[in-house]
């Protein structure tokens, strides 16, 4: 009785788990089919067969990495709650003793690319604490990963292609191919092809090295900021107080412009001679109030997000003696999911407005489109999308 009860319970564990392992092998061939699909590509992009095979040996799928896609730090928190926890005491003191141990090798790399030192490090702090936080993920199989499932398709297959190459270039060793999840690789945080654009071997040994060789890391970042139109000279923004009736749905100006309407940097200095600067309520007319110039899209074009730029920007101020922001963050203050700010651009584009991309990127082109429906809707025309402007423009949010 006893062993016709185990041979029972046996079939039972046996039944439930070969639908688990059906579908493990079938992904382990849809995989495999992936790969065979991928080395003609690669091939027609010059990489050699052994590469290849070095690149792709015992490569699996890593769920992890597809997990990640859902976190995304600069949209998890407030503006506020995020910017205060990159620009903390400890970091501005550690980027303070970086600018000393470094400071010939960013006189050089200013001299050469025009790109403020104080910048570079705030860069350098953002994406690896200075060189403190190691990668840990196989480039390979990160990228393949989301290759695999397609995500942005085709931007991480042809990632993957491209890691490929360096590796064959640069003679790397295959263990030294480390990334982020995502594939970001080394201090510098690039994606493949970014290194390729832009990793700069200022270290002159022949070998553009964002791993462990810190004068290539500063001279990368500031080449790729120099590539962007870095204006040497030209604040990032800045943080303004304006004045009372102060009309929100004047977004665009220049210095000279603002100051004639009354609004005053926060700090107390003046404004540049010369240039324009967007108006910009990251968390909505009740928050902090920055005056952003070419500089702030250039530090988005090393990760597009808002809150990421404030601080790298903010950061940078902080380590050269520059003053905390003033204004209070709202408590309340909330951003949106990536699922809602994609609505929100699809809504916008059926209200008849020009939307650039469906990504979830919200611009100063859509947040003047925000302003417009705001000022339709009797609401203050900041430019700032809550869920409460959401459900007014009929958009549910997901």
């Amino acid at each position: 009785m006893i062993f016709k009860r185990a041979a029972w319970l046996i079939g039972i564990v046996l039944m439930a788990a070969t639908p688990a392992l059906a579908q493990e092998q079938e992904q382990e061939q849809s995989f495999a089919a992936f790969v065979t699909k991928l080395w003609p590509d690669a091939q027609a992009k010059g990489v050699t067969r052994a590469t290849f095979d070095t690149a792709m040996q015992g490569v699996t799928p890593d769920p992890r990495v597809i997990a990640a896609t859902k976190k995304q730090p600069e949209y998890g928190k407030p503006v506020g709650a995020y910017i205060n926890g990159i620009v903390t005491p400890g970091r501005i003191a550690r980027g303070g003793d970086k600018a000393r141990e470094w400071a010939s090798t960013l006189d050089g790399v200013e001299r050469r690319f025009s790109v403020e030192r104080w910048v570079l490090l705030a860069l350098w702090g953002m994406e690896s604490d200075f060189g403190a936080a190691k990668d840990k993920w196989d480039v390979f199989r990160s990228l393949a990963s989301l290759a695999y499932v397609q995500y942005r398709h085709p931007y991480f297959r042809n990632e993957l292609i491209v890691a490929m190459g360096i590796m064959q270039k640069q003679r790397f060793a295959r263990d030294k191919m480390v990334s982020s999840w995502a594939g970001a690789m080394g201090q510098a945080q690039f994606m493949p092809s970014s290194y390729v654009d832009y990793a700069a071997d200022f270290s002159g040994d022949g070998h553009p090295d964002i791993w462990t060789n810190v004068p290539d890391v500063f001279g990368s970042i500031a080449n790729y900021l120099q590539k962007f139109k870095w204006q040497h000279g030209m604040p990032w923004g800045f943080e303004v107080i304006v004045p009372p009736g102060f009309d929100t749905m004047k977004s665009r100006g220049s210095f000279t412009e603002w100051q004639k309407l009354g609004v005053r940097r926060a700090d107390g200095k003046t404004y540049p001679r010369e240039g324009n600067g967007i108006m910009f309520f990251p968390a909505g007319a009740k928050g902090p109030a920055f005056i952003v110039t070419g500089n702030f899209d250039v530090l988005k074009a090393y990760n597009n997000s808002d809150a990421y730029a404030i601080a790298v920007g903010h950061l940078a101020d902080r380590m050269n003696g520059g003053a905390p922001i003033k204004a209070a963050w709202p408590t309340d203050d909330r951003p949106l999911p990536r699922e809602a700010r994609v609505a929100l651009q699809r809504r916008l584009a059926v209200l008849g407005y020009k939307v650039n991309e469906f990504e979830g990127h919200v611009d100063f082109d859509l947040r003047d489109n925000i302003r417009t429906e705001q000022k339709k809707l009797g609401m203050v025309p900041d430019g700032n999308p809550t869920l409460v402007f959401l459900e007014k423009i009929g958009v549910t949010a997901p």
